[in-house]
């Protein structure tokens, strides 16, 4: 920027965006200086480097507040815990289920955890059965990222969201292909099937 360029010749951009033609910097900080703007390396690996006349400073703050904004609409992906029991009962299980789903559906990661507690370590397919259970009936709700596994007397499994594609749509599996009904299959073959008794169909025994 300014005294610091060190290249020859320039192309020049001025505050307008016209272009000004190839010339020495001196000239180029000269032309920004009379309008107490900056000249500011824009292409430093062009073929001459190009340069613009700007109000550097506000271009920072207005690239500031883009920044700022684009932080501010960019969702942040938490990592919430649900924790489970090997001896859940049923309605505490459905309850939590639903905060599993109700946090994926909010965009939110989910860390199903379930703790054994003393002789219960005997008995980790209890454990896993539930998380197990509960990764069927998230169903397409979620993604596995890690199915259940043990951390010291800790088995946990972790859910993310589903994709999304372009316009905001849930990734979906592609239909499998459909046989054609039965009476949009051509004539011929029909009439080449047998019939009962070993004489095609649509023809008469001599």
């Amino acid at each position: 920027m300014n005294d610091r360029i060190r290249a020859r010749e320039i192309r020049v951009i001025d505050a307008d965006g016209n272009q000004l033609g190839v010339m020495p910097p001196y000239d180029a900080l000269k032309k920004a200086r009379e309008q107490n703007l900056d000249l500011v390396e824009i292409s430093p690996n062009a073929v001459p480097p190009v340069c613009r006349i700007m109000d550097y400073g506000k271009f920072l703050y207005e690239q500031e507040k883009k920044d700022r904004a684009a932080k501010k609409n960019q969702k942040q992906i938490v990592l919430k815990e649900v924790k489970f029991s090997v001896n859940v009962d049923e309605h505490d299980y459905e309850t939590k289920r639903n905060h599993v789903l109700r946090f994926l559906t909010e965009g939110d990661k989910v860390k199903a955890s379930l703790r054994f507690r003393g002789r219960e370590m005997a008995h980790q397919n209890l454990g896993r059965n539930v998380l197990e259970r509960l990764i069927r009936e998230v169903g397409d709700k979620g993604i596995v990222e890690f199915r259940p596994r043990m951390e010291g007397n800790t088995m946990h499994a972790i859910l993310a969201p589903p994709k999304q594609v372009p316009g905001g749509k849930k990734q979906e599996k592609p239909e499998k292909p459909q046989p054609p009904p039965q009476h949009q299959q051509p004539r011929q073959q029909q009439a080449a099937a047998p019939a009962p008794g070993g004489t095609p169909t649509g023809t008469t025994g001599t």
